[in-house]
């Protein structure tokens, strides 16, 4: 890969960190800026949302003006900002705040690496560079679980934050100066997003899209710290190493399922599979909420990896867009995808206030078994696309 592709890849490290390291940080932020699961609910599906509907502006700014200028803008102002903004925050509305700006920062990193993919490599390698690419961000899912518990108790959370905001502007300074854009598309066919959407194909696409992300994303990203901590009494240090455990899963599943569409000669029924394990999973959670700490993490885990289908996913779509809405495509497609999270903990922050106050373990079932219904519903309706290889 290019020496801009790797940065681009320490980028993505970051905005794996930022939407999951929340899950670790729960007990101490409650301790010191009394936010509730519900304030940590609202502020990661800030952050989701926010950066789902920077979706739509990023992928014209991709298709416009390219990758560098969009990453490093973007990245600056909401990355380092947002991150300085946590590191001083006093209230739990500071952190939905901060949240909300680095979800503007870390919103254009990923799809920049996929628009480099399309752009200037051959269809076929796009899903298998795409995996790469998402399974090397992910060890920014590993730092934001154990490391992150380590330097929280050791240096504490505010100067965590500090770091986190000088690493963010160095990268994008960085990516200022070394990302090169790849040459424009040869098409001189105008279109928008309108456009991708007139496409009958897309919406079966779309609503597993929606919610495929949405177990592994909100799991991690939250409900495995208050959920372990409620129902198991996990200390942070313990809730870290479950998180950790997790997140190597999706990391693993990622680079599983990258090559796999060219070795099993289809896009559509390894999706659908992954979906169906996971889905499997969740209702284990959800029958067996209490049953062990140990067989709590092998579920949530087994969800990780199961639900690593992204960027097979955006392969797929990815196939039926014209090359001069590349941009546009694969960020209308990630809107549904990071979308999905967002509405997610909104919702399930919701649940879980109605319900934990007289029974903890049941809203946790509640959550489990949504994201079970949702993740079949969708499976259900993409069984009917078109299965199409580059």
């Amino acid at each position: 890969m290019r020496a801009d592709l790797i940065l681009l890849c320490l980028a993505y490290v970051l905005s794996q960190f930022f939407r999951a390291f929340l899950a670790v940080l729960t007990q101490v932020l409650e301790v010191d800026l009394g936010a509730t699961a519900a304030d940590l609910a609202f502020a990661s599906g800030l952050w989701f949302l926010i950066f789902a509907g920077m979706q739509i502006p990023v992928g014209a700014a991709l298709d416009r003006f390219g990758p560098r200028r969009t990453t490093a803008i973007l990245l600056l102002i909401g990355g380092g900002g947002g991150a300085a903004l946590f590191a001083m925050a006093t209230a739990p509305i500071h952190i939905s705040i901060a949240m909300a700006l680095i979800g503007i920062g870390c919103s254009p990193v990923l799809m920049a690496s996929y628009f480099i993919f399309a752009r200037s490599y051959p269809p076929a390698r796009f899903a298998t560079l795409a995996a790469l690419t998402l399974g090397i961000g992910s060890v920014g899912n590993l730092i934001a679980a154990y490391p992150t518990a380590w330097a929280a108790e050791t240096i504490g959370w505010r100067a965590t934050l500090w770091v986190l905001a000088a690493v963010s502007s160095v990268i994008a300074i960085a990516s200022w100066r070394m990302v090169q854009d790849p040459p424009p598309a040869q098409s001189d066919s105008r279109g928008s997003v309108l456009d991708l959407l007139k496409l009958p194909a897309v919406w079966l696409l779309i609503p597993l899209m929606f919610v495929n992300y949405m177990p592994s994303a909100g799991i991690r990203g939250l409900w495995i710290g208050p959920y372990l901590s409620d129902v198991f009494s996990l200390t942070t240090g313990e809730v870290g190493q479950a998180t950790l455990a997790m997140g190597l899963s999706m990391i693993l599943g990622t680079f599983v399922y990258g090559p796999s569409d060219r070795l099993l000669g289809t896009r559509k029924w390894v999706i659908i599979g992954g979906a169906s394990v996971s889905a499997a999973a969740l209702i284990g959670l959800t029958l067996f909420a209490n049953h062990g700490a140990l067989s709590a993490v092998v579920l949530m885990s087994i969800v990780g990896f199961a639900g690593a289908a992204f960027p097979v996913m955006i392969a797929h779509s990815r196939s039926f867009f014209p090359e001069h809405l590349t941009g546009r495509g694969v960020t209308l497609m990630n809107l549904f995808g990071i979308g999905g999270v967002g509405v997610m903990q909104f919702g399930s922050g919701k649940l879980h206030s109605a319900i934990a106050p007289s029974n903890p373990l049941l809203a946790y079932q509640v959550i489990f078994g949504c994201l079970a219904a949702l993740l079949i519903i969708g499976a259900l309706i993409y069984c009917f696309s078109e299965d199409r290889l580059d």
